[in-house]
C-alpha cells in the first residue's frame, strides 16, 4: 500500500505530517512500528502539503520519515449486539481480556444527530427509587441531567447506582464513558458492576487518565455512538453515563493549546461552547427509543460559575448539586435540595400533589437553613413555637433524604432500598403533617420507606 505522507515533526502528542495530497479534516491516518499501529486523526491543515494531526496513542517510537497511511475514513468503531457485558477502548478493542467484538457494523464516532423530523420530545419522569431525586430533582425521560460537585462528594457512587435502577426498575441498559479515569477507579467500578449484577446489561467505554490527550477528547464521542446504536437496534430505554464531562473539556483545552490557538476566558479553548454542544446534542431521543445522559461534572473549586460549567449548565435539563456541606454532616447522598432543581418539577408535569409536597419539603429546609446560626448560639429553645416545630420536622425531612444504596452494600454492611415515587410522596405528607413528631430522628436515617 503506497504512503500518503511521512512524519515531519513530532511534539508530544501532536504530528506534523508532509502529504502527497492533503487528508480531509478529522481523516484517520495511522503509521505501524514495531508490529504496533498508531492511529492519528487530522485537525488542521498547516499549507498546501502539511497537516498536523493528533496521536491516539503514546508517541513512543515515532520518528521523522516515518511513513503514514491512510485508513480512508473518519474514526469508526466496531459495532454489534454482542457489546453489551464488555469492556473496551476508544477503538472498540477489549480491555477486559475477552475475544474481539463481532462487528455487525462500522459507525463513525463523528456523525450528526438524527434529522429534526425524526427525533422526539423529551417527556415524562424516569423514576430512579432514589428518594431525594424523585421527590426534589426529578430525571426527564430522554433528557440530560447534570451532578456537579467537587472531588470526593460521591459523584461516581451516585452515577453507579442510577446503572443499578436502569437494569433493574427499567429492563433497559446502560452505557458507561469514562472520561480520564483512573485506573484504579475504573478497575474498581468494572468490578462492582459485575458484583451487583448490572454487567450483563451494560457497556463501558474507557479512555484513562494516562492516555493521550486525544483519546479523553473523543471517548465521549465514542461511547455515544454505541449508545445510538443501541437506540437504533434494541428500541429500548439506554442511560448513557459520562463521568467526567469536565476532564472531556480539559481534553478539549490540552489539544487547543497543542494546535497554538489563543486561549480565551480564563485559560479555556476558544471553540469551548461548540465542543461541548458537538457532544450535547448527540444525546437525543427518537421515535425508535431514548437515550437519558447522566453527566457528573467536576466543579473547580466548587466555582459554579467557571465557564466549563457554564457551558455544560446550558444543555441540562436536571441539575443536582452535590454539597460538601451535606457530605460533612453524613447526609448521603449529599444532594443539596434547595439549589438542585428539574425542569419538569411542575404542576402539569408531576401532578398537583407530588408539586405541592416537594414545594412544602423545600420551604421546610430552607427555614431550617436560615434558623441554623440562631439555633447555634441560643439553642432551638429560643424560637417560636411554630419555628421549633418546622425546624424538627425539617431535621427528619433531612434524614429521611439519606438512602443506603445498593451499590455500596459490601462496603456499608447496609442494604441498599429503592422506594417507589409515591411511597416517598407518602411518608413525606405524614412527616409534614407531624404524623412522626414524636418518632426520634434517628429512626429516619439511612433507611428506605418509613
Amino acid at each position: 500500500m503506497e504512503p500518503m505522507g511521512f512524519i515531519d515533526e513530532v511534539h508530544g502528542p501532536v504530528v506534523d505530517i508532509a502529504c502527497n495530497r492533503l487528508p480531509p479534516l478529522h481523516r484517520a491516518l495511522y503509521a505501524t512500528f514495531d508490529h504496533e499501529r498508531f492511529t492519528f486523526e487530522v485537525h488542521q491543515h498547516l499549507d498546501e502539503r502539511r497537516a498536523r494531526a493528533i496521536t491516539l496513542h503514546r508517541t513512543t517510537g515515532l520518528k521523522r520519515g516515518q511513513p503514514v497511511y491512510d485508513t480512508g475514513d473518519a474514526l469508526s468503531v466496531p459495532v454489534s449486539p454482542s457489546c453489551l457485558g464488555r469492556l473496551v477502548d476508544l477503538f472498540g478493542n477489549p480491555l477486559d481480556g475477552g475475544q474481539a467484538l463481532e462487528a455487525s457494523e462500522f459507525r463513525r464516532i463523528l456523525s450528526p444527530p438524527p434529522p429534526l423530523a425524526q427525533t422526539s420530545a423529551t417527556g415524562g419522569i424516569l423514576e430512579t427509587g432514589i428518594k431525594v431525586i424523585d421527590l426534589l430533582c426529578p430525571f426527564v425521560r430522554g433528557g440530560k441531567t447534570g451532578l456537579f460537585g467537587g472531588a470526593g462528594v460521591g459523584k461516581t457512587v451516585l452515577i453507579m447506582e442510577f446503572m443499578h435502577a436502569i437494569v433493574h426498575l427499567h429492563r433497559g441498559v446502560s452505557v458507561f464513558a469514562g472520561v480520564g479515569e483512573r485506573i484504579r477507579e475504573g478497575h474498581e467500578l468494572w468490578h462492582e458492576m459485575q458484583a451487583t449484577g448490572v454487567m450483563p446489561r451494560t457497556l463501558m467505554v474507557f479512555g484513562q487518565m494516562d492516555e493521550s490527550p486525544g483519546v479523553r477528547f473523543r471517548i465521549g464521542l465514542s461511547a455515544l455512538t454505541y449508545a445510538e446504536y443501541l437506540r437504533d437496534s434494541l428500541g429500548t430505554e439506554v442511560l448513557f453515563l459520562m463521568d467526567n464531562v469536565f476532564r472531556f473539556v480539559q481534553a478539549g483545552s490540552e489539544i487547543s493549546g497543542l494546535l497554538g490557538r489563543m486561549p480565551a476566558t480564563v485559560g479555556y479553548q476558544p471553540t469551548l461552547m461548540s465542543e461541548v454542544a458537538e457532544l450535547e446534542e448527540r444525546i437525543i431521543s427518537t421515535k425508535g427509543g431514548s437515550i437519558t445522559a447522566v453527566e457528573a461534572v467536576y466543579v473547580p473549586a466548587d466555582d459554579m460559575s467557571d465557564p466549563a460549567v457554564s457551558a455544560i449548565l446550558s444543555h441540562i435539563d436536571t441539575t443536582v448539586i452535590l454539597s460538601r456541606d451535606q457530605a460533612a454532616k453524613g447526609i448521603y447522598p449529599a444532594v443539596d435540595p434547595l439549589l438542585s432543581m428539574s425542569r419538569v418539577l411542575d404542576k402539569s408535569m408531576v401532578g398537583a400533589l407530588h408539586y405541592e409536597i416537594a414545594s412544602k419539603v423545600r420551604e421546610h429546609l430552607a427555614r431550617h437553613r436560615e434558623l441554623e446560626d440562631i439555633i447555634a448560639m441560643l439553642g432551638i429553645e429560643s424560637l417560636s413555637e411554630s419555628d421549633r416545630k418546622i425546624v424538627l420536622r425539617a431535621r427528619r425531612l433531612q434524614r429521611y433524604l439519606t438512602q443506603p444504596f445498593h451499590i455500596v452494600t459490601e462496603h456499608t454492611g447496609i442494604k441498599g432500598e429503592s422506594v417507589p415515587i409515591r411511597k416517598t410522596l407518602q411518608d413525606c405528607e405524614e412527616i409534614l403533617s407531624g404524623a412522626h413528631d414524636k418518632t426520634p430522628e434517628d429512626a429516619f436515617y439511612m433507611r428506605g420507606a418509613l
